[in-house]
């Protein structure tokens, strides 16, 4: 897989995984709220997977 694509994926993965937390019982709100806007604002551009050699 290309850097660009664990990137992505990895931070993707860490998104859906803080949206699970923030619904599950007793979940930390507020740090959802603090890390949400940088985990997401951390997403890099979506690697370009059409360039042939990928």
């Amino acid at each position: 897989m290309c850097p660009d694509c664990e990137d992505f994926a990895r931070t993707v993965l860490l998104l859906g995984q803080l949206a699970l937390y923030a619904d599950t019982n007793g979940a930390d709100l507020d740090f959802v709220e603090a890390v949400s806007p940088s985990l997401a604002a951390s997403l890099p551009e979506p690697p370009d997977t059409t360039t042939e050699g990928s």
